[in-house]
């Protein structure tokens, strides 16, 4: 008799809680059949004429398996939003990666864990989430920057998520103008008492903002972001005093519908650079580490065709290392470029059908992947030879049902 009331009594409490509130269980089970082949060819040297190796020219790495988030990330979640009245809403956002895979994958709310509040003032969130240059890569690349056909700048770099931070978004209704700013705190101690070292890192620390106009057919962002990484110096002056790397990504984007055929395109640029020198005054001369950047940009289509999709993409990423090199021997910059195709067949709403294939052709040493396995060091560098990764291919096709 007691179990029973307590039932009844917790029937009760969940009424007047769904009364007041709405909870909803969502999510993504994405899963799909996957090929990945990574080809690396061999550099030689003067040397290699004088003394030939019996290595091979090429070696190669491939892997078929099942995979997960080829169309759409895998993903569990639980949101909630409350009513306070006078406009006013308050609510939470759970959401954590899915390896439906093999099973595994929720063991933490990584891809966001927020609390909310929004009215006429825009909306307030607190905890970790995507960055305003993550939302920027997602939302100008065909793909969305997941699965084997992911835009290169994706891959070469991104400040996909941070944690501590507090972002704002702006109200709807702004004649077409959307935007947030993120800032996020770094949470390190600025002096160490046990070691009694000055610690001047901000590892961690992120802030950046997005501002575009959607209207009709047309839309259009920019964004900017920098996250601050720890380096330690090893010079003799502050030994064991922390640094900080500054790595700012700008990235704008634009689509335009025009129905039958819809255009992408972004440009992007992420620059590293040091927040003061690092000095080596061990060996009698200064060193400084110099500022390098990477840049990219995308060029995408999607058309509909009946039930389906169709989406295609040509990216490029160069890498400037800031290397000049000598006369006899100069360094070329790293290049890369990736083409990728695909179809997606929506059985449903939620349910669909699809289909990737992607290559990656790499150029003076940049070694970009679609993914798969990878050449160790040890495969890239054997006694007497040296690899420099080639190109990448990968096919995909998979399922893909929301919830």
């Amino acid at each position: 008799m007691k179990k029973t009331l307590a039932a009844l009594a917790a029937l009760a409490l969940c009424g007047v809680a769904s009364a007041q509130s709405s909870v909803t269980l969502f999510g993504v089970v994405d899963v799909a059949v996957s090929n990945v082949s990574n080809k690396a060819e061999r550099v030689y040297t003067l040397a290699d004429l004088t003394r030939p190796s019996l290595l091979a020219d090429s070696i190669k790495v491939s892997r078929t398996e099942l995979r997960n988030s080829g169309l759409s990330s895998s993903r569990l979640g639980f949101r909630g939003v409350e009513d306070l009245g006078g406009g006013l809403t308050a609510g939470f956002w759970l959401e954590s990666p899915l390896t439906n895979d093999d099973g595994g994958g929720l063991s933490a709310f990584s891809r966001r864990s927020t609390v909310s509040l929004a009215g006429g003032f825009g909306e307030l969130r607190l905890g970790r989430d995507s960055t305003p240059t993550k939302l920027n890569d997602d939302q100008f690349d065909p793909f969305g920057a997941t699965g084997i056909g992911a835009s290169l700048i994706a891959t070469a770099y991104s400040h996909s998520r941070v944690s501590n931070s507090v972002q704002y978004f702006l109200p709807r209704g702004l004649g077409g103008v959307y935007g947030n700013v993120m800032y996020a705190f770094h949470e390190r101690s600025r002096f160490d008492p046990l070691t009694a070292v000055q610690r001047d890192s901000k590892a961690g620390q992120f802030f950046g903002g997005r501002i575009g106009f959607a209207n009709g057919p047309l839309d259009v962002a920019v964004a900017y972001g920098q996250l601050d990484g720890a380096t330690v110096t090893t010079d003799t002056i502050n030994i064991g005093t922390d640094r900080t790397t500054k790595n700012k990504i700008l990235s704008a984007g634009a689509t335009y519908d025009f129905g039958v055929v819809k255009l992408f395109g972004q440009y992007s640029q992420n620059r590293t650079e040091r927040s003061t020198l690092a000095a080596d005054y061990t060996n009698g001369f200064l060193v400084v580490d110099p500022k390098t950047k990477v840049q990219g940009y995308l060029l995408g289509v999607s058309v509909p065709v009946g039930a389906g999709l169709i989406r295609a993409s040509y990216a490029h990423v160069k890498y400037d290392d800031n290397t000049v090199g000598t006369l006899w021997n100069p360094v070329e910059d790293r290049k890369a470029n990736k083409f990728a195709l695909g179809y997606q067949h929506n059985l449903s709403k939620r349910t669909a059908l699809y289909a990737t294939v992607a290559r990656v052709s790499n150029k003076n040493g940049a070694a970009l992947t679609v993914g798969g396995p990878a050449l160790t060091a040890a495969q890239l560098a054997p006694a007497g030879a040296t690899y420099r990764m080639k190109n990448s291919t990968g096919y995909e096709f998979g399922l893909r049902h929301s919830f």
